[in-house]
């Protein structure tokens, strides 16, 4: 005979946009993070915010209505409108008893929760392991208010949170639980729209319960800020406007037999591993670099071609895989007309950034190693939906799949370390500097990953180094790692055949080529104007030469 369950565990399951109404729909024991071991059973709990609205704003509203009309979802509308805020004149009465007393008595917040059960104000439930987080999850959300706000329990607006955190148990809570299973299926809530100070405490009880909880806000306001410790699954679109009415039908729109077309076509081409892609499509994917290995002349075969006609390009899973370059070209040829027109070549391409004086970062002096020990998972990898929604990231702005692509790529960076320790330095240290220096990427570069469409053209990093415009640092190096692994060409030249970047990263990460002969004090020669204007009009110098 197996033991009653009677304690409750709730394990925050990982998400992705891909993936996130697909876990919702699994029943418990179908999703990560559940076990049951005498008599504790542990659940993963679906938790996320949509914040801002897509392109196609009908079909936003469209799909928020099937979520809450919908059985495949079972999700309960949870917004300023929909809830219920009517209340038994008993209970108004019990709270102001409990809170008399906490005023004369000075409660715990355990004792105040008890006396809570006393008065017949927490929920009941026939499941023992919820019976029980009820009053933990009531426990919870006291230590919190205590926490946030002014004088703790004594603060005046305890009574209306109060109210409003039993008022909306009983009306919209207690009907979900009659059916709830730890074992099965939990109670699933959409909130949508603005928040007041109770309905986040509302929204708090709700997780801390157990329930799987998702916000939309179409202004793209966090409603959650502040209230969880750790941090939840965040899917930013690209725009935001005030929110609309909840829908309470689906929008009513005819569509062209051309549009219906083209998205019939579009349904056909556009999969995963089609090998055709229109422009975008894989803003939302993960990049990752295959560094290629190449001769010198493939250099500028190669680099003129999209990504997706590379050798091993790939896109599965939500993630796509581009074949990138990292090459360094040492000395310089004897038919010094075919060295430029080459040079030339490469600079000239679309998404080209051109750097010709060194150091083009800078050394960061803050101190990020709590930061870095904060973005810490359990398996000791840096979790990017941390570092995606700490205050200190300075990437914010940038489209949500953007953000992931790059924090993936400091989360790779730091796993496996390219970068050379100091003498003095501990690999820890030397992770905390890779991990400090990937949040102070200069505009030009931001800017020439924001114009990566992945199975496109691939931006291209070329750096002229001839030693008369100062040296590669290692700032400059670290650099160059993430934007190798995020999948950036980058090659360097270095005419007299000297030690640059090398200084700082193993000779394996990338290709060497060396031409004919070395030379010292090499002048850079500017393409002729004529040819300057026709292939490219706008060569950016990250130093703004």
């Amino acid at each position: 005979m197996y033991p009653p369950i009677n304690q409750l565990i709730i394990k925050q399951v990982s998400l992705s946009y891909e993936n996130w109404l697909s876990t919702l729909q699994k029943t418990l024991p179908e999703r990560p993070q559940y076990s049951v071991v005498n008599g504790t059973i542990e659940i993963g709990q679906v938790l996320g915010e949509f914040l801002g609205v897509p392109i196609d704003i009908d079909e936003y509203y469209d799909q928020l209505f099937e979520y809450t009309s919908s059985k495949d979802f079972n999700f309960q509308l949870l917004n300023e409108e929909s809830l219920d805020k009517t209340i038994n004149n008993q209970f108004f009465q019990s709270i102001q008893r409990v809170i008399n007393i906490n005023l004369e008595q000075k409660l715990s917040v355990n004792r105040f929760t008890a006396f809570l059960d006393g008065e017949q104000l927490l929920l009941k439930s026939k499941v023992p392991a919820i019976h029980r987080k009820i009053r933990e999850a009531m426990i919870a959300a006291l230590e919190l208010f205590a926490a946030k706000e002014q004088d703790g329990l004594k603060n005046p607006e305890l009574r209306r949170i109060l109210v409003d955190l039993v008022k909306w148990s009983m009306n919209h809570l207690q009907p979900a639980l009659e059916t709830a299973d730890p074992q099965n299926e939990m109670p699933k809530f959409l909130w949508y729209g603005d928040v007041k100070k109770s309905h986040q405490y509302f929204l708090f009880y709700l997780i801390k319960l157990g329930c799987d909880v998702v916000a939309f806000h179409p202004e793209g306001k966090d409603v959650l800020a502040g209230f969880l410790a750790e941090p939840i699954f965040i899917h930013r679109y690209p725009k935001q406007m005030p929110p609309e009415p909840f829908p309470n039908e689906k929008r009513s729109r005819k569509t062209t037999v051309a549009y219906r077309a083209s998205k019939e076509i579009e349904t056909i081409l556009n999969q995963e591993g089609s090998g055709l892609y229109k422009p975008w499509q894989l803003r939302e994917y993960t990049p990752s670099s295959l560094t290629l290995k190449t001769t010198y002349d493939e250099l500028f075969i190669l680099g003129k071609e999209v990504a997706m006609v590379r050798p091993d390009f790939e896109v599965a899973n939500g993630q796509v895989k581009v074949p990138s370059i990292f090459a360094k070209v040492q000395g310089v040829s004897r038919n010094r007309k075919e060295y430029w027109e080459r040079f030339h070549s490469l600079v000239q391409l679309e998404n080209t950034l051109l750097i010709r004086k060194l150091p083009f970062t800078y050394s960061s002096s803050n101190d990020f190693r709590f930061h870095y020990r904060n973005a810490l998972g359990k398996d000791g990898s840096i979790n990017t939906e941390k570092i995606m929604q700490a205050h200190y990231w300075p990437y914010a702005f940038l489209p949500t799949g953007l953000q992931a692509g790059i924090a993936n790529a400091i989360k790779r960076v730091c796993d496996k370390l390219y970068l050379k320790s100091l003498p003095t330095e501990s690999i820890e240290d030397c992770k905390i500097y890779q991990f400090t220096q990937a949040m102070f990427m200069p505009k030009p570069l931001i800017q020439l990953l924001e114009r990566f469409d992945y199975s496109q053209y691939v931006p291209k990093l070329v750096i002229f180094n001839n030693e008369s415009t100062g040296t590669l640092s290692r700032s400059d190096a670290s650099l160059l790692i993430l934007l190798n692994q995020f999948g950036i060409d980058i090659v360097i030249y270095n005419p007299a055949g000297h030690n640059d970047v090398e200084n700082y990263l193993d000779h394996s990460l990338f290709d060497i080529h060396w031409l004919d002969e070395v030379v010292f004090n090499f002048e850079y020669k500017e393409t002729s104007i004529f040819k300057k204007g026709l292939f490219q009009g706008i060569l950016k110098n990250l130093r703004g030469d």
